[in-house]
């Protein structure tokens, strides 16, 4: 099969390798669609190692077709179409049995502990099927969608951490493909404005279309003038960081309101370092939160959002190319010529 191997950091070669077997309790899937996530992106560079093996398939957003089970799978059958949550937490760990399965500390993951969908195809681990992370794709939904319930759901955790909800003025700063799926879910949540903060125009235009009421460019013009312009002098209600740019987590202390709410939901690189002022912490009474991963239920969330079109998170794929192309995918998702990014086997 064809497939995506990181040799090294910045060493992604395409070329032919064995196609994998199912073994007991094991399910093959032919990958239709994998989208490209930022998080890919670090892994590439060398900014991101946890978890990460040299060589492997990267890429843990992903839906196909079942074309194979090892002996003992009932639940899928060949031609089922799934996708599936990638996080395969222990359930066995002090965290997980508080109900924190993100934050599991045995817990592995598709693209890191276990090869990823930047493949034709990929084998889904046993543990994976018996911790309930495979799910059948809805009647109807494409497998571009299916594949994005896994960032979906990551920003449904980071809102549920931010406690997003009707009335609120909510900042989202960075509008790339994870900014945008927050913007849509904070609207759902019955948010009363969104206003964005990205310096490139064509996703400030991009969330302004997808229903975004402010859009600020903070290289012409203070983010916190324009937030507080909105807000009657006051903050906004909720920040989130999107993007993971160290020095915004000060910036984003200083725009929300007094008893507001930042979610610091984009990974910084290993080794990045925030400078903060604690101050606007302990005299705003400001509440900070952070987002790791996703749960089964947040994923589950997503795939009916996704599959009612209750979201509509497809529109942010931009690009789309095949996987012998696969270089070319990740260059068009890391210069910012694309939105969201989605390697096909159709």
């Amino acid at each position: 099969m064809k497939a995506a191997v990181l040799r090294a950091p910045q060493v992604l070669e395409v070329g032919d390798i064995e196609t994998p077997e199912a073994g007991p309790g094991e399910l093959i899937l032919s990958v239709r669609a994998a989208t490209v996530c930022g998080t890919d992106l670090r892994i590439l560079s060398g900014k991101k190692t946890k978890g990460v093996r040299f060589p492997s398939i990267i890429g843990h957003e992903f839906a196909g077709v079942v074309v194979q089970t090892g002996s003992g799978v009932t639940a899928f059958k060949n031609g089922d179409r799934v996708c599936m949550d990638p996080v395969i937490p222990c359930r066995a760990c002090s965290y997980c049995k508080a109900g924190l399965e993100n934050v599991c500390l045995n817990r592995q993951a598709m693209g890191y502990e276990f090869d990823g969908g930047f493949a034709e195809f990929v084998r889904i681990p046993a543990i994976a099927l018996t911790s309930g992370n495979v799910f059948k794709m809805p009647n109807g939904m494409s497998f571009e969608a299916a594949a994005l319930s896994e960032p979906l759901a990551c920003c449904i955790n980071g809102q549920k951490n931010a406690q997003v909800g009707l009335g609120d003025s909510v900042l989202i700063m960075g509008a790339g493909p994870i900014g945008l799926m927050h913007a849509a879910l904070a609207k759902a949540a019955g948010a009363r404005q969104v206003i964005i903060s990205e310096p490139n125009a064509s996703r400030r235009q991009a969330a302004l279309e997808r229903g975004v009421n402010h859009a600020c460019d903070p290289m012409k013009e203070s983010l916190l003038d324009f937030v507080k312009q909105r807000t009657d002098g006051l903050g906004a209600d909720v920040v989130i960081l999107a993007i993971g740019v160290p020095a915004l987590a000060n910036e984003a202390l200083s725009i929300v309101r007094k008893g507001g709410r930042v979610n610091l939901f984009a990974g910084f690189s290993q080794g990045d370092m925030s400078s903060i002022d604690v101050n606007l912490i302990h005299y705003n009474e400001i509440t900070v939160t952070g987002a790791s991963a996703l749960t089964r239920q947040g994923y589950e969330l997503a795939l009916h959002m996704l599959s009612s079109g209750q979201i509509d998170a497809t529109s942010l794929i931009t690009h789309r190319y095949a996987v012998a192309d696969s270089m070319a995918a990740f260059e068009a998702a890391s210069n910012g010529s694309a939105l969201k990014v989605a390697i096909h086997n159709e």
